[in-house]
């Protein structure tokens, strides 16, 4: 069980990997597909699966487009696995909504608050709007595909180890 979860978890961060490649247009190159690959590992193997592939798919992110904002990568990562842990809490919950809307929101307009203070803050105005539509957009993907891969891990064509 521990290799297949392994694994899984293996292509969740590859497809991070790939969405950290396709970036949304923002005053900062890290604003990309990154997390729509977390938000599905933290609804299908579990919120710290989750949390561990949000917090990679950033870094990979910024990696790519050239860490703009330094060492505060760290702390967007740290951000990123706490809003996808939370996603995966209240995903489990069958709270699915409420999960959706609530990260699209804090991932949007809490998570950037500290560089209010690190950074100005024009530079948070500035960076809302794309992290709304990313945020939005990795949202609404994230939600559709887990529908239908719930269905195939219940099927037991993908995991049959792996509990839902």
């Amino acid at each position: 069980m521990k290799s297949r979860m392994l694994s899984l978890l293996a292509l969740f961060s590859a497809l991070s990997a790939v969405g950290a490649a396709i970036k949304i247009p923002a005053i900062v190159g890290s604003v990309a597909f990154d997390v729509f690959p977390a938000l599905l590992a933290a609804a299908l193997l579990g919120s710290g699966a989750g949390a561990m592939v949000g917090a990679l798919g950033h870094l990979l992110s910024a990696l790519i487009s050239g860490f703009p904002l330094g060492p505060l990568h760290v702390l967007i990562a740290i951000e990123m696995a706490l809003l996808v842990f939370l996603f995966g809490v209240l995903y489990k919950k069958n709270k699915k909504i409420t999960a959706g809307i609530l990260f699209i929101l804090m991932n949007t307009f809490a998570a950037p608050l500290p560089f209010i203070i690190l950074m100005s803050k024009a530079f948070y105005v500035a960076l809302v709007p794309s992290l709304l539509i990313g945020s939005m957009i990795n949202t609404l993907i994230a939600i559709v595909a887990i529908r239908r891969l719930r269905a195939l891990f219940k099927q037991n064509l993908i995991n049959k180890d792996v509990k839902l």
